[in-house]
């Protein structure tokens, strides 16, 4: 399930998110947050048509994660992706303020989504309204991410309700563990037994 802001140029996805680490199977999970371009369509039908909305082009993610091994809301796994590579994120990045105040960076990242696509080498053609539009709505977005932080997710049950849509990106991790031995594979129960 995405909650998705739609602005002229970009987009803001706020999801709940589920991984398991390739190297030694521990997991993670809360809120991810990504900025995404918005792709022009020709415009169709009447004046009063349904338009295409195409959001498509990642340009920027945070991870506001927990360790499942570790302790709820202290954000132990918090990163983030200052850009792309097509569809690839590139490595994390890690920054004390992301786990010491999580919510608050994330505010302070989206106050400027101009400089978020331009330090990921793109560019908008309106900055200046993209900056306005995304900072009228920063204080909902954030809301929203928050509801999809690590400690709304209280059971294997709600995660995997709100990641179902994830089946196959969990397969695919759950396909190249380096340690399968270590996995708490009760914890994965949903994701595998569908």
């Amino acid at each position: 399930m995405h909650h998705a802001f739609v602005f002229n140029e970009v987009a803001v996805l706020v999801r709940h998110w589920f991984e398991i680490d390739l190297g030694d199977s521990h997991m993670e999970h809360g809120a991810r947050v990504e900025v995404r371009l918005v792709s022009p369509q020709p415009r169709r039908g009447t004046e009063s048509a349904a338009q295409v909305i195409t959001v498509d082009q990642p340009v920027w993610r945070a991870d506001l994660f927990d360790r499942l091994d570790g302790t709820p809301g202290a954000f132990q796994a918090a990163h983030f992706h200052p850009h792309f590579v097509g569809v690839e994120p590139c490595p994390r990045h890690w920054a004390e303020q992301v786990k010491a105040a999580p919510w608050d960076w994330l505010h302070t990242q989206l106050s400027d989504v101009a400089d978020i696509v331009s330090t990921a080498g793109l560019e908008l053609n309106d900055p200046i309204t993209a900056n306005e539009q995304v900072g009228a709505e920063v204080n909902v977005i954030v809301a929203a991410a928050q509801t999809r932080a690590a400690t709304q997710c209280r059971s294997k049950q709600q995660c995997y309700a709100w990641t179902r849509d994830a089946q196959v990106s969990v397969h695919t991790m759950l396909d190249t563990l380096a340690r399968p031995d270590l996995l708490d594979r009760d914890r994965v129960s949903p994701w595998v037994m569908v």
